[in-house]
């Protein structure tokens, strides 16, 4: 049996290697045998060996939503279409013959970019434009684990055209050009445009039928850092549990490119649970995804005159709008359903809500009416006439049903309502922390007795709009749209949230085109609000659970805010390497991270004085001081006072409580005591430390596990 590896050294690499990594880090990838991988180990000059994995993708209204129209400097970027900043998204391909990616008003190629636009089929070089400003693709990784593109029955383009529609989406989200008139079927009409549309784009497709080869996803990195790109925006991860640092691609890849500058966004992921949070490297800057003031209502009509209010679902193109078991293949009856809607719940949070549809019709039936508690915030799309109810609407109709010889209904057309309150809210299905492998780190850590306390970082860092996004799609992706061809979808996903976060992130670079990735991902952070618009703290979908930094990070993206933040965490490559060495990262490791030989300084610094936008300590025996450095970024002299909301059972001192600041790019530090006085029972409690000089408020939050007094 054969098995994918991915090796660091150059040196020893064969003619047999699929990928060689050579611009911003070393290393090859081929498919070796376990016999094979243990002689390449031994032999000299080889870091390490390790397994690829695959990554897998998470999969027009937000941005009035984000207040990014009130910004000053949004609108001037908005008219200088020669912006010189360069996104890199990593995904699926592009659709470039969307109206999303004009390239009218845009001046050339900036002379930074460095990179190519690769032709392959049904792909020229026409395609890329000034826009558009470089395309590559990858197969080779995913060919050798999953067979040829070919075999596996779908369409594809062996180019970086895409066919899956998801890049299309997350690209144009990010930086697509203004289009007036856009919506989907209807739904969501208005204007479309990306956070950022004076952006321009480097495309490299890595991800073939959802799935994405470490292998390829690293190479595409590789080649984006020497390409010149100043965003890495990737809306793609990992199952649960996401291997350690060392061994991540992604982590991996990300480093680099941190070390050069570059601001790297990950989605967190979809799995609904605590502990399942993705792409949680500190470099990495992780997003959660929420909902915004807008929801698609398709409201069933019952023969008692009773109007259930449901989510939304879009029907197929030419029908008209219009219990048992789970819908599944071969268990409804056909002489039972047709003619009539059908009523259908899940089995598993994981159950394909389309497919369902699809049998229905099938056997002759006109409607759905999917009972999904969970889920019933999420835009679906069926191929017939349907719509998804909660567990209250549920209980209504099961009582019509029951007490209603001939019971009827009528599923009205989806519409579109804004301003709804509250919002934002997480959305349910995005990955929740905490941070679970530095704690698995940290256990080795502490039989090795090099430190008590352990950092845990509050990840996800932040969360933006991820619920029901319209933007660009490929018309050839017509499984995820009803069997339809449309240019613009409505879809949901952290892979949604990651480029809204990714499009600030490069409106911030264009007005700060000297801050480091860390100082973009503190002004991101410590700006953010954990309010809605009824100004209550944001809740967790479907049912408005109670929120905590595990669901939201720092809260939900503030662009405004951001962009001048006051104060900032900075750190750098060095940071990071003393933080590694602080969870008990040894020569061997580094050196497979960072592609040189690094030693670890005795002792060293504890792992939660990485200068990091939040604090958290995950196994705190006793009282514990924490230090952290703030840079000023202002223009006058100012003071700023700490004000602390406690965690529960541990009292909060911060030394100095009142920083002075005469200049910008001062720094100041200060040291924060945790002097617990009752245990956590062996779960979070939460505050928060906010510095302020009365304009700017500069938020971090705090999570401890206190395990003793």
């Amino acid at each position: 049996m054969k098995f994918w590896y991915v090796i660091f050294s150059l040196e020893v690499a064969k003619e047999a290697a699929l990928h060689h990594y050579s611009k911003s880090f070393r290393g090859f990838s081929a498919m070796l045998t376990p016999e094979q991988t243990k002689r390449v180990a031994e032999s000299d000059g080889v870091v390490s060996v390790f397994e690829s994995g695959t990554s897998k993708i998470h999969t027009t209204r937000t941005w009035n939503f984000l207040g990014i129209d009130s910004i000053q400097q949004y609108k001037q970027l908005q008219m200088d279409s020669s912006s010189n900043v360069i996104v890199g998204v990593i995904d699926s391909g592009i659709w470039p013959e969307s109206e999303s990616f004009s390239d009218q008003g845009f001046g050339p190629v900036p002379d930074k970019f460095k990179g190519e636009c690769v032709t392959g089929e049904q792909f020229a070089l026409s395609n890329c434009n000034r826009k558009i400003i470089g395309a590559r693709y990858y197969f080779k990784g995913f060919e050798a684990e999953y067979g040829s593109l070919e075999s596996q029955g779908g369409t594809f383009f062996r180019s970086a055209r895409d066919s899956d529609g998801h890049g299309t989406h997350t690209a144009s989200t990010i930086a697509g050009s203004v289009v007036a008139n856009v919506s989907l079927l209807g739904m969501a009409g208005g204007t479309a445009r990306g956070g950022a549309p004076s952006a321009r784009l480097a495309i490299y497709k890595a991800c073939w039928f959802g799935l994405c080869s470490d292998a390829d996803v690293l190479l595409a990195m590789d080649d984006a850092i020497s390409d010149g790109v100043h965003i890495l925006s990737l809306s793609l991860g990992p199952d649960p549990p996401q291997s350690i640092y060392f061994e991540d691609a992604i982590s991996i890849g990300s480093f680099h490119a941190f070390q050069k500058g570059i601001l790297v966004s990950c989605s967190a992921g979809n799995s609904f649970f605590p502990g399942t949070a993705s792409n949680v490297a500190p470099w990495i800057l992780t997003v959660a995804a929420s909902s915004v003031d807008r929801i698609f209502i398709s409201n069933i009509y019952l023969g008692n005159s009773r109007i259930l209010k449901a989510g939304s679902a879009a029907a197929a193109k030419g029908v008209p709008p219009s219990n048992a078991s789970f819908c599944k293949n071969n268990t409804l009856d056909a002489t039972l359903i047709k003619g009539k809607i059908v009523v259908c719940t899940i089995e598993t949070l994981t159950d394909n809500r389309r497919e369902k549809s699809i049998f229905i019709r099938q056997g002759g039936g006109v409607g759905m009416i999917l009972i999904d508690p969970l889920a019933k915030d999420i835009g679906f799309q069926f191929v017939l006439p349907g719509t998804v109810i909660g567990q209250e609407e549920a209980a209504l109709l099961q009582k019509y049903m029951e007490t209603e010889k001939n019971p009827v209904a009528k599923i009205y057309p989806t519409i579109t309502v804004l301003d709804t309150k509250p919002a934002p809210a997480v959305a349910g299905f995005s990955s929740m922390g905490p941070n679970i492998i530095t704690p698995e780190i940290l256990k080795e850590t502490i039989i090795h007795k090099i430190e008590l306390h352990g950092a845990n970082f509050l990840q996800p860092d932040i969360t933006g709009p991820g619920l029901n996004i319209l933007a660009a799609w490929s018309p050839v992706a017509i499984e995820a749209t009803a069997e339809r061809s449309v240019n613009y979808n409505i879809v949901s996903g952290t892979s949604m949230s990651c480029p809204h976060i990714s499009a600030v992130s490069a409106i911030i670079k264009s007005i700060k085109p000297s801050w480091s990735p860390a100082a973009i991902k503190s002004a991101i952070m410590t700006t953010a609000t954990v309010l809605d618009n009824t100004k209550h703290l944001i809740g967790r979908q479907p049912f408005g659970n109670e929120t905590t930094p595990f669901d939201y990070g720092s809260g939900h993206i503030n662009p405004t805010a951001a962009l001048e933040p006051g104060l900032i965490y900075d750190l750098d490559s060095t940071d990071i390497i003393n933080f590694l060495c602080s969870i008990g990262g040894n020569p061997a490791q580094l050196k497979n991270l960072t592609g040189q030989l690094t030693y670890c300084q005795n002792p060293p610094i504890p792992s939660y004085n990485l200068n990091y936008p939040s604090i958290g300590v995950s196994n705190m025996n006793g009282s514990l001081s924490v230090y952290r450095t703030v840079t000023y970024y202002g223009k006058d002299p100012t003071v700023y006072y700490a004000y602390v909301d406690h965690p529960v059972g541990v009292k909060v001192k911060v030394t100095p409580s009142k920083l002075c600041f005469t200049k910008t790019g001062e720094k100041m530090s200060f040291k924060v005591d945790f002097i617990p006085y009752m245990n956590s029972s062996g779960s979070f409690v939460f505050g928060a430390l906010t510095w302020s000089n009365g304009i700017h408020k500069v938020r971090s939050p705090i999570g401890l596990n206190v395990l003793s007094v």
